[in-house]
């Protein structure tokens, strides 16, 4: 096992920041998630997880700009960080692994 472990959403929500890169706030991060996964997502799941991340250094964030089509408020962009995209690898590595050590006939009907 890597040193870093995400929990299963923290993972989803980690590789939706990455895919959205530069354009992955919260509405967004919701949207690619629920296109992509086909379940739905609370806002408030979302911003615990987005908190939790960017305390464990895996994510970074940074406000934009004001626009008058949301009345002044600034969306708030995430980035994925170096911890987090080594994060990531360690993850899919391990997945792979256990994917690759399944016996062929564990997998037939």
């Amino acid at each position: 096992m890597g040193k870093h472990n995400l929990g299963e959403f923290e993972e989803i929500v980690l590789l939706t920041v990455a895919i959205l890169h530069g354009e992955a706030y919260g509405v967004a991060i919701i949207d690619e998630m629920e296109s992509r996964l086909e379940r739905s997502v609370s806002i408030g799941a979302l911003q615990t997880v987005l908190r939790r991340l960017e305390d464990k250094g895996f994510l970074t964030s940074e406000f934009g700009e004001a626009t008058k089509m949301r009345g002044g408020k600034r969306k708030r962009f995430f980035t994925v960080t170096s911890l987090g995209k080594t994060t990531l690898r360690e993850a899919k590595e391990q997945r792979v692994g256990l994917w690759n050590a399944i016996p062929e006939i564990a997998l037939n009907n």
